[in-house]
């Protein structure tokens, strides 16, 4: 998966771009591997930022189910955005035996230790000498070789561009390379980080690292004799352009032509090298015998697809594509992608890379993988009903690999810089939808700001066809004709955004039950409802449910909150208010899944986070204890509580 690479910076779109070969980028590799199997021209990410689009692909799940409602992890630490149980694609396919890879930017959260061993509050009192607290050994990988996030922010750089004067003891950037659990780099010095050898930070060097450290997996998994799943998030080619100056024997530096065969600017090198890279893996595979199989190659029974994280970083059309926008934007431009796949012995393409391979046009997004690998495996999603976790927003797109037709289904895309003040905007997109009897022909879309995944209220202001208008042209919410078609996919996307996932969509939930402490009044006691305090008794005022004791009439000090329901409900929403005298902090449990730290919930990552199905008679508790025992303690009001029956 490349880093910010459009549709328009690979050669086997140029049918689709358009692009002119004087301008397109030349990427040999992508094109063999188009021609081996399938590649799909409405292939999308859920976000069209980074770290949103890797907790999607990973779990299955919107990003903005969780505290992320747009943007990115930020800092050199950035708490771990996969909850503790949450199954990932690793541990789905660690279940069923396989060698499990990550190499390359990892950029969903780490959590590393004090000098006690004790879990750090954040990179200030971090020992780089003790192993991470949470990493991806956490998150079902084995063999983890990566960097904390976009390269140039993981580690101060002490190689092509000398500014190793960055690396002291007070360094703010990052661990630089990670080994599972290990600082690779870590001297002892505080924050300083080795400045030679091996394990020196250098930004020109990373994509060979990676792309040896994948071979070396792929070698290992072989000798082991065991399937394996490689999970390879390459940091290129997010800015900086620091191309490496070759992979695997191949130059990258000064290696990337046009079609029309001349040298490109740097930025193209960069794209570059996530082609050679790829070359190095087919090469692999298709040199190896496969040791489960004899008398076949590894290449027969090994699915491989190459994608993007999001759009380009760069608005060029000939890096974006024929759409509107890049990185950033929920138009077309920001999270339409290249996705190519092959899997000959699955009938996905023919692993011929003499013949023209195949084009689908089919509509698919990153986290519908979590679903369709579930198909292969013969594993039945699980049962978000019974407090099931995994692949809520994921759907089955295998048919599509082998040449088949997906139904109508609704699709997301979560972040929209063009949206003002508030980029956490999210837009719809559902192919012809039957509205009371009649079929809106089309590929629909339609923008909501911000409300929608804040506050679960739905403000459409836009609506495209992408059928007739992809560069998103023409705005037709304000055509009278439209209006019924507006209100049916808002109606969609409430659903969809307040039940918590695409799947727990189609449960059986009654009307949405409110319990509003805002106003004082009686503890509502709809559905059995048994409300119990912890440290003190339940004081109600304007700001909501609090405690006595500690700060008046607030939750803090070790107080919380415990409801219990005599019925099966789906907790839709939890609203906490801290104000300008409480604090954000403590956790949130649902039943017996892992506690999720509270955050927050007065700014930017705020109170509307998705939960989950509760059971009857289990506990739902609302702590203002710190999560870790590092973090400062909450210290705020339990405003609403928002649940729908099964």
């Amino acid at each position: 998966m490349a880093d910010d690479m459009g549709m328009g910076d690979t050669s086997s779109y140029q049918f689709f771009t358009g692009n002119p070969d004087s301008a397109q980028l030349s990427t040999p590799q992508m094109e063999k591997l188009a021609r081996m199997g399938v590649l799909f021209t409405d292939a999308h990410t859920p976000s069209s930022r980074c770290t949103a689009t890797r907790y999607g692909l990973l779990t299955g799940r919107y990003a903005f189910r969780s505290r992320l409602k747009h943007f990115v992890l930020y800092g050199a630490q950035g708490d771990p955005l996969i909850e503790p149980d949450r199954p990932t694609l690793a541990t789905l396919f660690k279940s069923e035996g396989y060698y499990t890879g990550i190499v390359g930017k990892w950029h969903v959260g780490l959590r590393y230790r004090q000098t006690d061993g004790s879990p750090a509050a954040g990179w200030e009192d971090a020992d780089l000498t003790k192993l991470l607290a949470d990493c991806p050994l956490d998150h079902g990988f084995d063999f983890c070789r990566y960097t904390s996030r976009s390269h140039g922010t993981s580690g101060p750089d002490v190689g092509k561009n000398k500014r190793g004067d960055r690396n002291s003891s007070t360094q703010k950037i990052g661990p630089g390379h990670l080994h599972g659990r290990k600082v690779a780099g870590a001297t002892g010095n505080g924050k300083e980080l080795v400045k030679e050898g091996p394990n020196a930070y250098d930004l020109h060097g990373l994509g060979s690292r990676h792309a040896a450290h994948a071979q070396a997996f792929l070698r290992d998994a072989v000798s082991r004799k065991k399937p394996f799943f490689l999970y390879y998030p390459s940091n290129s080619n997010h800015s900086p352009y620091t191309p490496t100056q070759s992979v695997d024997g191949k130059q990258v530096s000064g290696a990337a032509l046009s079609k029309a065969g001349r040298l490109m600017e740097v930025r193209y090198d960069f794209v570059y090298e996530n082609d050679v890279a790829l070359g190095a893996l087919l090469g692999y595979l298709q040199s190896t015998e496969d040791p489960r199989r004899p008398g076949h190659l590894l290449q027969d029974n090994t699915i491989v697809i190459f994608t993007s994280d999001n759009g380009a970083e760069i608005l060029a059309k000939t890096a974006t594509g024929p759409f509107r926008s890049n990185k950033g934007s929920a138009f077309e431009g920001g999270h339409r992608v290249p996705f190519i796949v092959s899997w000959p012995a699955g009938n996905v393409g023919d692993g011929n890379d003499g013949t023209p391979g195949n084009v689908s046009g089919e509509l698919i997004a990153l986290q519908d993988l979590y679903s369709t690998f579930s198909t292969i495996l013969g594993k039945t999603l699980p049962d978000p009903a019974q407090c099931g976790l995994g692949g809520e927003d994921s759907f089955d797109t295998f048919p599509a690999w082998q040449g088949g037709q997906l139904p109508s289904r609704p699709i997301f895309h979560n972040d929209h810089k063009e949206s003002k003040p508030d980029p956490a905007a999210v837009a719809l997109r559902l192919d012809s939808p039957e509205v009371d009897g009649r079929i809106w022909e089309g590929k629909w879309k339609l923008f909501f700001d911000s409300t929608l995944v804040r506050l679960g209220q739905a403000r459409p202001y836009a609506l495209y066809n992408l059928a007739s208008d992809p560069k998103e042209e023409k705005n037709l919410i304000g055509e009278p004709c439209k209006q019924p078609l507006v209100e049916h996919l808002s109606r969609i996307a409430l659903l969809h955004r307040n039940t918590g996932g695409h799947r727990l969509a189609s449960l059986p939930l009654k009307p949405a039950v409110t319990f509003d402490w805002t106003a004082p009044g009686n503890i509502p006691s709809q559905l059995g409802t048994e409300l119990l305090t912890v440290g003190g008794r339940k004081a109600l005022s304007v700001g909501g449910l609090g405690i006595t004791g500690g700060s008046p009439d607030r939750v803090d000090g070790g107080e919380a909150v415990t409801i219990r329901f005599q019925k099966n409900v789906l907790v839709q929403s939890i609203s906490l208010r801290a104000g300008k005298e409480g604090s954000c902090g403590g956790f949130v449990q649902l039943g017996y899944a892992s506690p999720l730290a509270i955050y927050c919930m007065d700014a930017d990552n705020d109170s509307r986070d998705q939960h989950g199905v509760l059971l009857a008679g289990q506990t739902l508790r609302i702590d203002s204890t710190p999560h870790f025992g590092v973090e400062a303690p909450g210290n705020w009001f339990l405003e609403k509580l928002v649940v729908r029956p099964l």
